[in-house]
């Protein structure tokens, strides 16, 4: 009998994978909220523009981290290729933002996540091509 792709190796670590990314996100949001400073550059001190910045952030991080683990949690595996792939695109927006500030962690920690996060789409959406899906 052939193995459901919900149940198969790719699908574990896609979901890891994308879960972890977009909680990595969505914690961040939240930390800007709650203490601008530790996502603000060195020699910047929180504003009330950061704040509303911060609030944008976390208007859009929160709902896709929560619909996310929702797809996750149905095992819906051509909406996880999409929010994954997207969650991929965000880290990369993070990246540059990263290498513009001038800040190799807020740049490598990003790409790394992002070439991750484009692997595990990669291969779920090979293995989901050659299975039955759930």
């Amino acid at each position: 009998m052939q193995k459901l792709i919900s149940r198969s190796k790719e699908w574990r670590l896609a979901a890891w994978i994308t879960a972890i990314d977009v909680l990595i996100a969505g914690g961040f949001s939240i930390a800007g909220l709650i203490r601008p400073q530790t996502i603000l550059p060195l020699e910047s001190a929180p504003t009330a523009g950061s704040f509303v910045f911060a609030m944008y952030a976390a208007a859009r991080s929160v709902p896709l981290t929560l619909i996310v683990l929702a797809t996750i949690y149905q095992r819906r595996v051509q909406g996880l290729v999409v929010l994954g792939f997207l969650a991929g695109v965000i880290q990369v927006c993070d990246c540059v933002i990263g290498v513009i500030q001038h800040d190799p962690g807020k740049a490598v920690g990003p790409l790394v996540i992002a070439a991750l996060q484009f692997y595990v789409v990669f291969i779920l959406n090979k293995s989901a091509r050659g299975h039955i899906s759930t």
